[in-house]
């Protein structure tokens, strides 16, 4: 009797995709390499639509994660219009949240805080950027947490230049503040920096998100003595994206991006005890991230 298979199926075999290789978020550290306990822990998160992310059950998950302070990023919510389930929060007492102001509806930053910052601002002092809401900056006694929405460079790279002016006025005034106190900078910095950080590097070099400028202003922003929280303890680590299109099923294949960063001072390494990607949240087309530091 023989036993192989009809061809037309074997036909059909060879055709199947190959199955999507995922990240698989190792388990949380919580001692930095100085042998210190993590003592503060922040979560960034594009909402992509804070209404809706609400209704996703997305506070759910950040009780669950329970951060000290949770940054919010495209809230796309007036402070008027915010949805009481998160007003509310008792966790967070201190909250914070800057938006347009000429667009309703785009843009927009949210801090909630378990303690209360020495200080907080909005803006990095440049009116053309401050308009937009993409920035909030908050004090605490032994560093400075910024939180921001990069601007896209938009479809046909019609806002590049805007975002090679906001790359170096950014990074200007994270500087300033370094020189203060260290910093850390968490959200949606709106590029991948590397080709490891993307799943199709080759086809995106025109796109936004993965231009020579962008990475370039990315890569300035390191040389200016800011340190990728996830790149010092996972250099080599692919396939791990924080950011997905909603078409062409692309999370589930895992066809990502890496867009949302933690990045530190670097005199501030030393207490970096883990950087993760929360790819299995739901509620957005971006995952959150978490930062264990010890500060």
């Amino acid at each position: 009797m023989n036993d192989s298979k009809p061809e037309h199926l074997l036909a059909k075999k060879a055709k199947e995709p190959e199955a999507p290789v995922l990240y698989e978020d190792p388990p949380d550290k919580l001692v930095s390499k100085d042998g210190r306990d993590a003592n503060m822990k922040i979560t960034s998160w594009n909402v992509d639509g804070l209404r809706a992310w609400v209704k996703k059950n997305g506070l759910d998950w950040v009780r669950e994660e329970d951060p000290d302070i949770l940054c919010l990023q495209e809230t796309k919510c007036a402070e008027k219009s915010l949805p009481a389930e998160i007003t509310s929060m008792p966790e967070y007492p201190h909250k914070y949240w800057a938006g347009s102001s000429e667009k309703e509806g785009y843009s927009g930053v949210a801090m909630l805080c378990k303690t209360e910052p020495i200080k907080v601002t909005y803006g990095i002092g440049k009116e053309e950027h401050d308009k937009e809401g993409r920035v909030i900056t908050a004090e605490f006694p032994s560093f400075y947490l910024v939180t921001a929405y990069v601007p896209n460079a938009s479809k046909g790279l019609v806002r590049l230049d805007y975002r090679k002016t906001w790359d170096e006025d950014f990074r200007s005034y994270l500087s300033e503040l370094d020189m203060q106190k260290p910093l850390v900078l968490c959200g949606d910095l709106n590029v991948a920096h590397q080709e490891i950080d993307l799943k199709n590097p080759k086809g995106n070099k025109k796109n936004p998100g993965f231009t020579p400028e962008e990475r370039e202003g990315f890569g300035q922003l390191l040389e200016a003595g800011f340190a990728d929280s996830f790149r010092q303890l996972y250099p080599e680590q692919t396939n791990a994206y924080t950011f997905w299109t909603y078409m062409m099923n692309a999370r589930t294949k895992n066809v990502g991006w890496r867009l949302d960063y933690f990045l530190l001072s670097s005199s501030l390494l030393d207490g970096l005890c883990d950087s993760k990607i929360r790819n299995k949240a739901l509620g957005s087309d971006h995952c959150p991230i978490t930062l264990h530091i010890a500060v």
